[in-house]
């Protein structure tokens, strides 16, 4: 749906939406396995307390503790898997959509003429007809501006004419009966010429009609690479950033030292003397400020495309991470609620997925404007919920406690709904 009205009437093959869907799959995968975890937890621990499994487990002598052995061991499997998906798969998705989507951008939909109206869509060239068969689709009354000799101006006019693409679609053939070919130099007035025709061809470009999918390559954006290709241009930026510092501490020094400014004085005007010495250090003193924040400017310009690298490496490491983390919340929050359905499990899911978000986009704003550090900006999630997590385990340990979330049923639609109350009854 983002991408449709840059896809519908361009004539493109059903193979190549359903690529174009498949690559965009890759970052909503990265967002959906965390959520997914959360919401299988829920369900589990929720149906087991529900069912009285909870309290007999314990009653037995296992505590909440032992039960999320296996949950966490299964998150932290799930957790490693997903950080090799954001190193190998995830960034060729996002370079292969990326390329793929400047290809769809680029092709023009299909030839489409209308009576009276002049079109452009073919590059170099002005078609006018002023009537067309719907039948036979014949072109009747044709005018024609051919732009591609710039060095002259060419007007073709015909009574009739028929136009259709060549067998490999690299060409718009135009078949014209009946008319004139007027041809006049840019430069010299008086050439001029007129040649009538009872049939002509004309060839036009036409593969900006026909889709070709370019190759793989070429520079990628930071969500197009992996941890160790990022680690590597950030080392780059860093040398180039030693560089910068040394190019204005040079600067400061040179402009600033004691024996930089040196004026003359006759000693016959001491008035005009002092004038022409305030003038000369402004304008010496404008200078140097305009180098240094010139250097400044490229320091900072330096420091965000660091901080952009690194808000990336921590994302593919902290959201993975977050399977863990809500493995913490959802399994003391299902013993709580003690319902299994999947409409309070995706209620609490959503809650607190849009908190993690909330924390997940304004981290990286912020890192990425150098007012909080990559770390923190990725990390601070994972640390407040993961606390939270903690805190809602241990005080689920310790005692029973009953918590009701029917009021987080209103946020989930009336469908989900029915699955859930048939799931429950089941």
């Amino acid at each position: 749906m983002k991408f449709a009205d840059q896809l519908i009437g361009k004539g493109l093959s059903a193979w190549v939406i359903i690529k174009l869907i498949s690559y965009n799959l890759a970052w909503m995968v990265v967002l959906v396995v965390p959520m997914a975890v959360l919401i299988a937890t829920l369900m589990a621990f929720g149906t087991m307390s529900q069912n009285n499994e909870v309290a007999i487990l314990r009653a037995s002598g296992m505590s909440l503790y032992k039960m999320i052995i296996a949950p966490l061991i299964g998150a932290v499997l799930i957790a490693y898997l997903l950080i090799q998906f954001n190193n190998e798969v995830y960034p060729d998705a996002n370079h292969a959509a990326r390329i793929l989507m400047q290809d769809i951008t680029r092709k023009k939909p299909t030839l489409s003429l209308v009576p009276g109206v002049f079109s452009q869509e073919v590059p170099n060239y002005s078609l006018l007809a002023r009537k067309i068969d719907p039948i036979s689709n014949e072109l009747q009354d044709l005018t024609i501006y051919d732009y591609s000799d710039h060095g002259s101006i060419n007007i073709i006019t015909a009574n009739r004419g028929v136009i259709y693409f060549s067998r490999d679609r690299e060409k718009l053939i135009l078949d014209l009966w009946e008319g004139e070919i007027h041809t006049s130099d840019m430069f010299e007035r008086d050439d001029y010429r007129k040649i009538h025709f009872n049939k002509h061809k004309i060839g036009m470009p036409g593969s900006q009609f026909l889709f070709r999918q370019s190759a793989l390559g070429g520079e990628r954006g930071d969500r197009e690479l992996g941890a160790a290709e990022m680690k590597s241009i950030i080392d780059s930026l860093m040398v180039t950033r030693a560089t910068y510092n040394e190019r204005l501490s040079k600067s400061l020094a040179d402009h600033f030292s004691a024996d930089t400014v040196r004026f003359r004085f006759s000693g016959r005007n001491p008035s005009r003397d002092l004038i022409t010495a305030y003038i000369r250090a402004e304008n010496q003193l404008k200078s140097v400020r305009n180098i240094v924040l010139a250097d400044i400017q490229r320091l900072e310009d330096n420091q965000t495309l660091i901080n952009s690298y690194w808000v990336e490496i921590h994302k593919k490491y902290s959201i993975p991470v977050a399977c863990i983390v809500f493995i913490l919340i959802g399994a003391p929050l299902g013993t709580m609620t003690r319902k299994g359905g999947i409409g309070v499990a995706a209620g609490v899911s959503m809650l607190f997925f849009l908190v993690y978000w909330a924390f997940l986009i304004g981290g990286e704003k912020l890192a990425d404007r150098a007012l909080l550090s990559p770390f923190w900006g990725m990390w601070g999630a994972n640390f407040f919920l993961g606390g939270l997590g903690i805190l809602l385990m241990i005080k689920s340990a310790r005692e029973r406690t009953t918590i009701s979330l029917d009021f987080l049923i209103k946020l989930v639609p009336k469908k989900l709904r029915q699955i859930s109350d048939n799931y429950e009854n089941s």
